[in-house]
C-alpha cells in the first residue's frame, strides 16, 4: 500500500506541475512546464547526491578511518543483498543519518558524529540498516524528484506572472491564488511521500538489522537528541530536511499534512509490533556505540544481540 500510495501521489505532484504551466500558458506553457521539468530532474539525478553531500560538509571515510562505521555498512550492505554504499561522516553534535544517491550503484550514507557518541552498536546498526533500505526501495531517487518537483513549482509560477505571454496569462486573482496554494500543494504532497517512504524503510529496515527494535530504541534517542541539540546546518538549509531519519529541523516531526516525518511515537510503536511478530524481545543494555558508559544523555533501553554477535 506504501507503493501504490507514494505512486499515486507522484502522479498528482506531475499533474499539478502540468496543470500550472498549463494555466499559466496554456499549451505551450504546458510544454515549457515538461521541458523545465525534464532538466531540473536531470540535473538532480546526476548531482543531487553530491549537492547534499556538500552542504552538510560530509567527510568520506573508509575501513582505515572509521573500521567500525564502515564494517557495518558492508555487513548490512551483504545481509539486505545489495551493492556497498559510499560511507560519510559530519562533524555535527546533533544525532542523525541520511542517505542519497541517484541508485543502489552510486549511494552514499551519512552519520554525525553525535549519532556515534549517542547510540549503542546495535541502535546504530538499525539506523544504517534504515538508510539501506531507502537506497534498496530507490527512496534516495524518488524523494530528489518529489523535491525538485516541489521548487520547480515555485520557480514556474513565478516565472510565469513576470515572464509568460500576456495573451495567455489568467487574471491577477487566478495569478494570486496559484502564487500560494500550487506551492503551498506541492509541498504537502513531498510531505505525505516522504512519510510514507520513513514508514517503509523502517519496516525493511528492522528485517536488514535483524530487530526492530535497535532502530525504535535508536529513533527514541535520536528525536530526544534533536530536541536538546540544533544543527545550525540543517537549519540553514532546510529543503535537506526530509532526507534525514529524524527531522533535523527546531519544531519539526508532527504526523501531520504540514510534516516531512512521521510522528516518531507511531513509527516506535509500528516497529515494536513488527519485532512482536517476529518473536523478538528485549535483552541487557548494551555500552554506546563508541564504547563510553551505557546509553546516552537522552536515556537507554536494553538491545537484542545480534547476527555479528
Amino acid at each position: 500500500m506504501n507503493y501504490v500510495r507514494t505512486g499515486m501521489l507522484m502522479a498528482g505532484l506531475t499533474a499539478l506541475f502540468l496543470s500550472v504551466g498549463y494555466l499559466l500558458g496554456g499549451s505551450s506553457g504546458m510544454l515549457i512546464a515538461l521541458i523545465f521539468a525534464a532538466g531540473t530532474n536531470l540535473f538532480s539525478y546526476w548531482n543531487s547526491d553530491r549537492l547534499a553531500l556538500a552542504a552538510h560538509h560530509a567527510q568520506e571515510v573508509d575501513e582505515r578511518s572509521a573500521p567500525e562505521l564502515y564494517g557495518m555498512v558492508r555487513d548490512l550492505a551483504a545481509r539486505a543483498n545489495m551493492p556497498m554504499p559510499r560511507v560519510y561522516l559530519i562533524q555535527e553534535d546533533q544525532p542523525n543519518a541520511f542517505a542519497t544517491g541517484r541508485n543502489p550503484e552510486n549511494a552514499a550514507v551519512a552519520a554525525t558524529t553525535g549519532i556515534l557518541r549517542t547510540l549503542t552498536y546495535e541502535e546504530l546498526a538499525g539506523v544504517m540498516a534504515h538508510e539501506l533500505a531507502h537506497i534498496k526501495n530507490h527512496d534516495t531517487l524518488t524523494m530528489t524528484i518529489t523535491a525538485t518537483f516541489a521548487g520547480a513549482i515555485s520557480s514556474l509560477v513565478t516565472f510565469g506572472m513576470f515572464f509568460g505571454s500576456r495573451d495567455n496569462r489568467p487574471n491577477v486573482i487566478v495569478q494570486i491564488l496559484l502564487s500560494i496554494l500550487a506551492p503551498m500543494a506541492a509541498a504537502l504532497i513531498q510531505m505525505a511521500i516522504s512519510r510514507s517512504r520513513e514508514y517503509e524503510a523502517d519496516r525493511l529496515g528492522g528485517q536488514i538489522a535483524g530487530n526492530p527494535i535497535w532502530l525504535a530504541d535508536a529513533l527514541a534517542k535520536i528525536a530526544a537528541g534533536v530536541q536538546h541539540i540544533p544543527s545550525e546546518t540543517a537549519e540553514a538549509r532546510p529543503a535537506t530536511a526530509h532526507m534525514f531519519i529524524i527531522n533535523p529541523l527546531t519544531g519539526g516531526g508532527m504526523d501531520n499534512l504540514f510534516s516531512t516525518h512521521p510522528d516518531t511515537g507511531n513509527r516506535i510503536a509500528a516497529l515494536m509490533e513488527q519485532a512482536r511478530a517476529m518473536g523478538l524481545g528485549r535483552a541487557p543494555a548494551a555500552p554506546s556505540f563508541t564504547g563510553q558508559a551505557s546509553g546516552s544523555p537522552w536515556g537507554s533501553a536494553p538491545r537484542q544481540p545480534g547476527p555479528w554477535g
